[in-house]
């Protein structure tokens, strides 16, 4: 059985690099070539790929959003509409 990805070598990605991998991890599921135990190890880095991607995702909109913030706590801008 494939052994789970360690985060170690995740954690060290940018979230572009991490993203363009899973990007060809899909690509290569979606064809449907090669063993099995390769698509589940890849499904599994796959995955990991995805979380550490979220997570770059939730620490630049927290950055965002304290960058946005006053000093009293309050919005110091207003976000854009786009209609």
């Amino acid at each position: 059985m494939a052994q789970p990805p360690t985060d170690g070598d995740i954690a060290a990605l940018s979230f572009e690099d991490a993203l363009k991998e899973l990007e060809e991890i899909v690509r290569a599921l979606e064809q449907g070539k090669g063993r099995l135990e390769d698509a589940i190890r890849n499904y599994e880095r796959g995955a990991a790929l995805k979380a550490h991607c979220e997570r770059k995702l939730a620490e630049a909109e927290a950055r965002i959003e304290q960058i946005t913030l006053g000093a009293g706590g309050t919005p110091a801008a207003q976000p854009a509409r786009f209609e």
